[in-house]
């Protein structure tokens, strides 16, 4: 493709990504696999480039004064417009007499912090942390969890294919590589050895303290990592009830139920209301979240203040939820990929004072029993991961027991 044509695409791109309805990984995704003739180089350009432009968004639309995608991107390309807007027959319109004079209006204005942190404002305003937010917009690493092997046999047999990959810093279970991985080409992961998993949601599943004779239930389990972890976990013994309302994410986890060769874990969409006493009620809810922006950074533009709003209510309900199917003795771990304290903290000090029948387990004691290694949060009634704290995604942690009788 020449210049013009590739820059072309990542305009149509950026105007239905700017819509902020849908995620950007699908848009990508969807749009390349329609267009076939797009040879490998120019989806890797065209991929790189919207991303690119999404992890700067805020000082664009600030310096362009607009967040009209056109505008955008002939800022971003400045330093090369001719190349840029073309005129080809596949390429963008040249620029217009207007665009010219436009683009000669100097631009020396200092950025507000929430804009040198490519953050929304109102969001910056609840999180109140350049660097944290800069960290969140830093393309993260590829991190996996061996599954039903000792993580130096997998690191053995993946530097015999050629693969590096270093084990995480705190999760025993983890592997991270610096590189993208073709995993369709990987055979200790077509072999069920490894799986794609980062060290933050690793580390919750080991928090959960899980035993083969606990009653467990990974509630609202989604893509199913945190299940398919506590399995790896109970070397494949017990059995973990793995529950979720959508029967297509269900089915989607069944492919990789076979290639892992689970046998421990039982789908379903249905939990009666007679179905209680749970050892461990596994809770990673639905969240804003904010904790996973160096994989998602257009989710900051699709988070509003009326969803984040319906995504506590949820929350709240799914505590009271777990709290009437823990057994006395029994746990809750109440999991967000959230960095917002009113999703976490603040969530988890308004259900305490609902239910004096729970309290907090001391988080420090039960990392450092779990896996003989310096806490990393300051406070032990919750664990906050992030980038910065731990080289990992955002996550936030609580255990809760309810008192025995």
């Amino acid at each position: 493709m020449q210049s013009g044509a590739r820059y072309q695409a990542v305009l149509e791109l950026l105007e239905e990504i700017f819509k902020d309805e849908r995620p950007a990984d699908g848009i990508i995704g969807d749009y390349l696999r329609a267009r076939k003739y797009i040879g490998a180089k120019d989806r890797r350009f065209i991929s790189e480039t919207v991303w690119h432009i999404i992890r700067n968004r805020m000082k664009l639309t600030f310096d362009a004064e607009s967040s009209e995608p056109r505008k955008i991107l002939l800022i971003y390309a400045k330093d090369r417009l001719t190349e840029v807007f073309d005129g080809s027959k596949y390429g963008i319109a040249p620029l217009s007499a207007e665009e010219e004079k436009w683009l000669e209006i100097p631009r020396e204005t200092p950025y507000p912090d929430y804009v040198e942190a490519e953050c929304p404002q109102w969001l910056f305003v609840k999180l109140k942390n350049v660097a944290l937010c800069k960290a969140l917009n830093v393309p993260a690493p590829a991190d996996f969890r061996v599954h039903g092997h000792e993580r130096g046999e997998v690191l053995r047999r993946l530097e015999n294919e050629g693969i590096g990959m270093v084990p995480t810093v705190y999760s025993p279970y983890g592997l991270r590589s610096g590189e993208r991985l073709n995993l369709n080409n990987c055979a200790a992961y077509q072999d069920g050895w490894l799986e794609v998993q980062d060290e933050a949601s690793q580390l919750a599943a080991v928090l959960c303290d899980v035993k083969p004779g606990h009653r467990i239930i990974d509630y609202c389990c989604g893509a199913g990592g945190k299940s398919l972890a506590l399995s790896h976990i109970l070397q494949n013994k017990g059995h973990i009830l793995a529950h979720d309302v959508s029967l297509k994410r269900l089915e989607a986890i069944k492919p990789r139920l076979e290639r892992l060769g689970v046998k421990n874990i039982e789908l379903t969409d249905i939990v009666a209301d007679s179905d209680k006493d749970f050892d461990r009620f596994v809770l990673d809810v639905p969240c804003s979240g904010t904790g996973t922006w160096r994989r998602s950074p257009d989710g900051k533009f699709r988070l509003t203040p009326e969803k984040l709003a319906g995504l506590k209510h949820t929350q709240e309900k799914l505590l009271e939820t777990a709290a009437s199917k823990v057994k006395a003795g029994g746990r809750i771990i109440y999991i967000t990929c959230s960095l917002l304290p009113e999703e976490d903290e603040e969530q988890i000090d308004r259900f305490l004072l609902r239910h004096p029948e729970f309290q907090s387990v001391d988080l420090r004691c039960l990392w450092e029993s779990l896996l003989s290694l310096p806490y990393p949060h300051r406070s032990e009634k919750y664990l906050k991961m992030s980038p910065l704290s731990t080289g990992s995604d955002g996550f936030f942690v609580s255990v809760l027991e309810k008192n025995s009788l």
